[in-house]
């Protein structure tokens, strides 16, 4: 859970409940983690990467134009960034496990109703809300699962689970942003099925395996330990909540980290919202004119492929040569091969294999450098009595970077004349700040090697 409530003042017959409900959980038949581990991670990979990228490519098949697929898409990032803000309000009353399953079967109902709403006229309002509620939802999934895992696992396994928990919340991604997106070229190309009914009969799978993610989770996922506030009220979660906040502003450079977080991937927010577009557009336009079964390939197949390896390879250097030292070389690392999508966009290549092979390159660098992100967050950031808690307020700083970026990369591409060259020239611009700030980044927490290194770099 992202709230760490031990701290608080209360009832002493509460943390006694909390503690004979938690000893009840633990008499159950424990469940090996490779039961439960791959799919609650293939279940947060999955509607995170639909929400956040898919969808921009249902608006653009649907004929939305680019300016306002980036302005609308982009809002829907909000629920990340404000996600710690209710999930200290999830513990006084049910159970982490509970939670998960709840919101696996809510994103069901969501993701259906988008499939519906897309032969309707006012397809964009509709489907928009639903996408919302399906960013909430998968929002809060990520809070309580994360919870699970981490008050459920000692710490020596969940180093063990760490690799597997970012592999399996990327191939969540593969199944979205590959399979999913590829199988709508498919429908469309090989069986003449209009756009509409190729994305209904996509959403329509998706949320039948949220369906299935929530059926199969009832069976085997663990309850997760429970906060000391379980089964109290809303005034003493929002006690944990002032307080959280309030020592996490009294740590040391913590508006510097702040920034360094914030910046880190600032470049690639731009990227990762117009990239696809770019792909996607017709070359009379500017773009490579890639269709829905290409894109799927590239994105699903070889650029998943490349930013699980460069992850390895990031997690590796972090852990060999410590993350202070290593830390500019992973910003370094997440920023230069945005030149390829500045290539791209000049050299406008037409063979497949040449294209997927230069968008590899940048998504090798995301996933080596992205690495180098999520271990400040849990290394500098997160340590304290409040762990959970701040590290769930520091990906909601990174999630504002997609906010932010998506909100105003529309308008960069109007302000350039909708020319793609342009727009990836100031993509490079914006790269420059986050190695700035990484040579600058504080380190006040200290830590020994053998506790460095330990990341998984998925969401």
């Amino acid at each position: 859970m992202s709230a760490d409530l031990s701290r608080l003042p209360g009832d002493g017959a509460q943390p006694a409940r909390a503690a004979a409900e938690a000893e009840a959980a633990a008499d159950k038949p424990a469940r090996h983690p490779l039961s439960w581990v791959p799919t609650l991670y293939l279940a947060m990979g999955l509607p995170n990467v639909l929400v956040g990228a898919v969808a921009a490519i249902l608006y653009k098949n649907m004929g939305v134009s680019n300016e306002d697929i980036a302005l609308y898409t982009s809002q829907m990032y909000l629920p990340w960034v404000l996600k710690p803000l209710w999930s200290p309000l999830l513990e006084p009353y049910k159970t982490k496990r509970w939670w998960v399953i709840a919101m696996q079967f809510v994103m069901m109902a969501s993701i259906g109703a988008i499939a519906f709403c897309l032969p309707l006229e006012g397809f964009l309002r509709a489907s928009l809300a639903f996408f919302w509620i399906t960013g909430f939802a998968s929002a809060t999934q990520d809070i309580v699962a994360d919870g699970v895992f981490m008050t459920t696992m000692p710490p020596r396994e969940q180093a063990s689970y760490a690799g597997l928990q970012g592999m399996c919340w990327n191939l969540g991604a593969v199944v979205a942003s590959g399979l999913l997106v590829s199988l709508t070229g498919w429908l469309h190309d090989a069986l003449g099925w209009t756009w509409v009914q190729c994305w209904m009969a996509v959403m329509l799978g998706a949320a039948a395996m949220m369906g299935g993610f929530g059926l199969w989770h009832l069976r085997v996922l663990p309850p997760g330990a429970p906060a000391a506030v379980h089964g109290q009220d809303l005034r003493t979660a929002m006690v944990s909540l002032r307080e959280s906040w309030t020592t996490l502003f009294q740590k040391p450079s913590i508006w510097m980290m702040l920034a360094v977080v914030f910046f880190y991937r600032f470049g690639e927010g731009f990227i990762e919202k117009f990239g696809p577009l770019f792909l996607l557009d017709p070359r009379t336009v500017g773009g490579l004119g890639l269709d829905n079964a290409a894109l799927g390939h590239i994105y699903g197949t070889a650029g998943t492929v490349a930013f699980i390896a460069g992850a390895f390879l990031g997690g590796f250097i972090a852990a060999k040569m410590t993350l202070r030292r290593s830390f500019l070389l992973l910003a370094i690392a997440l920023n230069l091969p945005h030149l390829t999508y500045y290539y791209l966009s000049h050299a406008l290549p037409a063979d497949l294999w040449w294209i997927g092979a230069v968008v590899a390159i940048e998504k090798f660098g995301f996933g080596m450098g992205s690495v180098g992100h999520m271990l400040y967050m849990m290394q500098q950031i997160a340590p304290g009595p409040f762990k959970m808690t701040h590290y769930a307020m520091a990906t909601g700083v990174m999630a504002m970077t997609k906010w932010a970026t998506g909100s105003v990369s529309g308008w960069l591409f109007a302000g350039v004349g909708q020319h793609y060259a342009s727009f990836f020239g100031w993509v490079l611009v914006f790269s420059l700040p986050p190695i700035v700030l990484a040579w600058f980044a504080p380190f006040p927490v200290e830590h020994s090697p053998a506790e460095e290194g330990t990341a998984h770099a998925g969401h």
